[in-house]
């Protein structure tokens, strides 16, 4: 019975020695996680949404305006769904770091070929964020056939003047495809008289818009109920939009020669049919891959143009990327 004693009380001296030994080395990491957490903090800063690669020492809600605004007409901050749909697309955007550094690189270089055609069609800047939210501005391909840096259906687009065919989809051609639109914000602004609704018909149709207003007996956006996609579209816009003009404010701290550059153009017009694009980009000092990076509205390796229409083929400037010649 006195070995079992002995025994039993040098066991719990051992346990609370260990517990000590324990929490001390507990603390000893704490100390050092958060010492290293912040070596990397820009100067100034007690918290980045992201930093270096590490997990942010702090996570917290991202700074939201209590004034935020799309193509100058009000978000009703006070009405608490609205701020609550709000709310989750800054978190979402905010904190999806790679979509979010990728989207501030591509704007760089996309926004100023964008912007032009905007302003010419007197539609607010801020509808360039569309094709940032739809695509990330890469010309993907939704599994309902939308199409494009702007996602548009082939109905939508023939409707707008847009060529869609096996040789030829001009869905693919930024400019293009920007034209498009802007031609089908100003039929939905004409209709609405709203550039919130006119955003949200781009997500679920004009005619669609209409229904739900009728159905509702609503007359803006924020007081429809609608499908999730469509519910999150305007606050997205206006969560991408804020934070693409204040990243800093939001942890992205990227230099400028991390942007992607506008592209150095010019362009070759021809009205003729074209036997094989890949013998057109080599009698002009490129490759086909390079003439297809360029003009990616381009389908098929040949063009028959029976019409004899006219087609602007975008080619880089010379020096400005470098051809991979076949041996």
């Amino acid at each position: 019975m006195e070995q079992d004693a002995a025994k039993k009380k040098f066991i719990g001296s051992n346990y609370f020695y260990f517990l000590i030994g324990f929490a001390f080395g507990m603390v000893i990491l704490t100390v050092y996680g958060i010492y290293s957490s912040k070596k990397n903090v820009p100067p100034g800063k007690d918290s980045v949404l992201y930093n270096s690669g590490q997990i942010p020492n702090r996570i917290e809600l991202p700074p939201i305006p209590d004034r935020l605004n799309f193509a100058g007409e009000r978000v009703p901050m006070e009405n608490f769904e609205v701020k609550e749909r709000i709310e989750r697309e800054f978190l979402v955007n905010a904190y999806w770091y790679s979509a979010t550094i990728l989207g501030l690189q591509r704007a760089n270089r996309w926004f100023p070929v964008i912007e032009p055609i905007l302003k010419k069609y007197k539609i607010p800047d801020d509808f360039k964020f569309i094709p940032l939210i739809e695509s990330n501005l890469t010309n993907a391909v939704s599994p309902a056939g939308a199409v494009g840096y702007w996602q548009i259906t082939e109905d939508i687009a023939k409707k707008y003047g847009l060529e869609v065919n096996d040789e030829v989809d001009e869905r693919y051609n930024v400019e293009k495809s920007t034209e498009a639109a802007c031609k089908y914000i100003l039929d939905a602004y004409s209709k609405f008289k709203s550039w919130t609704l006119a955003a949200a018909s781009f997500n679920m149709g004009i005619n669609g818009t209409v229904n739900q207003l009728e159905r509702q007996k609503a007359k803006d956006y924020y007081n429809l109920v609608l499908s999730d996609e469509t519910s999150r579209y305007v606050p997205r816009l206006v969560a991408v939009k804020e934070i693409s003009l204040h990243p800093e404010k939001y942890g992205y701290y990227l230099k400028p020669s991390e942007l992607y550059q506008p592209l150095k153009v010019h362009f070759i017009m021809i009205d003729s049919p074209v036997e094989n694009w890949a013998d057109f980009a080599a009698e002009r000092g490129i490759n086909y891959k390079i003439l297809k990076y360029f003009n990616p509205w381009l389908r098929d390796i040949s063009l028959t143009n029976k019409k004899k229409k006219i087609y602007e083929i975008k080619m880089p400037d010379k020096g400005t990327i470098e051809m991979i010649k076949d041996e």
